[in-house]
C-alpha cells in the first residue's frame, strides 16, 4: 500500500524525502510519530522515533498543516479513492467492493429481521445462511447470507430484493478508523470489569499503557480476540487516560471497549459494529464513541435507531477525506452527534469531512495520545476530536441525553463551520508535555 500512496503524494507535488514512510509503523509507533489523518498518511518515523518529515522546519506539526492546506478537496478525494482500492487489493480474500467502490466483506449479505418465507426462498435460490442471531441489547434479528457460488454479493443482492421487496438486505460494508491507521500491535490493556455508569467505545482494541493504570476498562472482541491497536488506544486515552502531565477528559473513568477489528483492517464490518453497539446497550452504556467512517448501510442504520430508542447517545467523527468526499456514517445518521476537528487556533482541519449535519467541534490536532507499549504519539484527525465530545457528554449526562447535549452546547465556544461550537478546547495535551518535540 505504501508505494501507491507515495506515488499519489508525488503526483500532488508534495516534497517528501526518501526516508519518509507513508504509513506509520505497525508496531504501535513511538514518541514523535504522528497517528491519524494526514499526519498518519504523510508523516512517518525514523528509526530513532523522530519525525521523518519536517526536519529543519520550525514545528513538525505546523509543517504537516502546511501540507494539508496545500491539498485541494479534489486531492483529498483522490487520496480516499486510492486508499480504498489499496485496502481491497491488499485483502482480496476477505474484501470486495460495492458499485461505488466502498469496501465490503466478500460474499456476505446481511438481512435485518427477514421472514421465514423470505429465507426459505433465498435458500431455494442458492443462498446459504452463514450466521443467524438476535443482536444482544437491540432485539434486532440478523441473518448473514452467502450468495450463490460464483455470484458477487453486489449483484446477488438484487435477486433478494426482487423476491422480497419489503425485506431489508444490505452488503456488509467495512468501516475505517476515520482515515487513521489501525496500527495493530502490543499487548491489550489490563481487563477490569467496568461497573456502574460507563462510556462506550467502538474501535480497535486498547493496548497496555501506564495512562490506564487508574481506569476501569473492559474489552470484548467482535472480530475474533481483542487485539491492541494504536488507534483504539489513542482514542481511549483521550477519554479515560492519565499519566504525568497527560490526562483525558474523565481520567480514571470507566470504559467498555468493543474491538471490531481484531487487528485486521479487513474487519470493522457493519455487522460487527451493530453487534458491538448491542453489547454496549445491554450493559447500560449511555454514551458511545465511534471514530469510524464509511457509507450508509441499512443494517447499521437499524442498529443506530435501535440503540437510540433505548436512550443511547452515539457520537461519531465526520472523517478526514475532505469536504468533497461523500457524507460519512454513522456521523450522518439523524440523532448521531457529528464531530469535526479544529487545530490549536480554532480552525477546522482542512481534511475534515462534511457530514449531513454537524453538531460540535473539538481539538483534532496539536495534541498527544497514548499508543501501545507505554509510548506517546502526536495526533491529528477528527477521530480524536470525537472522543473529547463523547467524554464531555458523559460528564454532563444525568440520565437525559437531550439535557447533556443542551449543557454541552452551553459550554461551546463560537467558531466558523463548527456546528453548535467548539467544546473541550483546553482538553488537548500538547505533544511536548509528554516529551514529543
Amino acid at each position: 500500500m505504501r508505494g501507491r500512496w507515495m506515488a499519489m503524494a508525488a503526483m500532488l507535488g508534495l516534497a517528501m524525502p526518501v526516508t519518509a514512510q507513508l504509513l506509520p509503523s505497525l508496531g504501535g509507533g513511538g514518541a514523535g510519530a504522528p497517528l491519524g489523518g494526514l499526519t498518519g498518511g504523510l508523516l512517518g518515523q525514523r528509526g530513532d522515533g523522530g519525525m521523518a518529515l519536517g526536519e529543519g522546519i520550525q514545528g513538525g506539526l505546523d509543517f504537516v498543516g502546511g501540507i494539508a492546506r496545500d491539498l485541494s478537496p479534489a486531492d483529498l478525494l483522490s487520496l480516499r479513492k486510492d486508499r480504498l482500492r489499496e485496502l481491497v487489493r491488499d485483502n482480496r480474500a476477505a474484501l470486495d467492493v460495492d458499485d461505488s467502490g466502498n469496501p465490503i466483506r466478500r460474499d456476505e449479505i446481511v438481512a435485518t429481521a427477514p421472514t421465514d418465507a423470505a429465507l426459505s426462498a433465498a435458500r431455494h435460490s442458492g443462498f446459504t445462511v452463514l450466521r443467524r442471531e438476535t443482536v444482544e441489547g437491540l432485539d434486532l434479528p440478523l441473518v448473514v447470507l452467502a450468495p450463490p457460488h460464483g455470484v458477487p454479493a453486489r449483484k446477488a443482492i438484487a435477486k433478494l430484493e426482487a423476491a422480497d421487496p419489503q425485506g431489508s438486505y444490505a452488503l456488509n460494508h467495512v468501516y475505517e478508523p476515520a482515515f487513521a491507521d489501525l496500527q495493530p500491535g502490543g499487548g491489550a490493556a489490563k481487563q477490569g470489569r467496568a461497573g456502574g455508569a460507563a462510556m462506550g467505545l467502538i474501535d480497535g482494541g486498547i493496548g497496555s499503557h501506564p495512562a490506564f493504570a487508574g481506569a476501569a476498562i473492559e474489552q470484548r472482541g467482535f472480530a475474533g480476540a481483542v487485539k491492541a491497536s494504536g488507534h483504539g488506544t489513542a482514542v481511549a486515552s483521550l477519554m479515560v487516560g492519565q499519566a504525568g502531565a497527560f490526562h483525558g477528559v474523565l481520567p480514571g473513568g470507566r470504559l467498555l471497549a468493543a474491538d471490531v477489528y481484531g487487528g485486521s483492517e479487513a474487519n470493522g464490518s457493519a455487522e460487527a459494529i451493530v453487534r458491538a453497539l448491542g453489547w454496549l446497550t445491554a450493559r447500560g452504556v449511555r454514551v458511545v464513541n465511534v471514530s469510524l467512517v464509511g457509507p450508509s448501510n441499512p443494517l447499521l442504520a437499524a442498529g443506530v435507531r435501535a440503540a437510540q430508542a433505548k436512550g443511547v447517545l452515539i457520537v461519531a467523527a465526520v472523517g478526514n477525506d475532505g469536504p468533497a468526499a461523500p457524507p460519512q456514517y454513522p456521523a450522518s445518521y439523524p440523532g448521531v452527534v457529528a464531530v469535526t476537528g479544529v487545530d490549536a487556533k480554532g480552525r477546522v482541519l482542512i481534511e475534515a469531512g462534511q457530514a449531513a449535519h454537524l453538531d460540535f467541534a473539538a481539538p483534532g490536532a496539536d495534541m498527544a495520545g497514548a499508543v501501545p507499549g507505554g509510548k506517546w504519539e502526536a495526533l491529528r484527525g477528527t477521530s480524536f476530536a470525537a472522543p473529547l465530545v463523547a467524554a464531555s457528554l458523559a460528564r454532563l449526562d444525568r440520565g437525559d441525553g437531550g439535557q447533556a447535549l443542551a449543557a454541552l452546547g452551553g459550554e461551546a465556544k463560537p467558531g466558523r463551520k463548527v456546528g453548535r461550537g467548539i467544546v473541550c478546547g483546553d482538553c488537548a495535551i500538547a505533544p511536548r508535555a509528554v516529551g514529543i518535540k
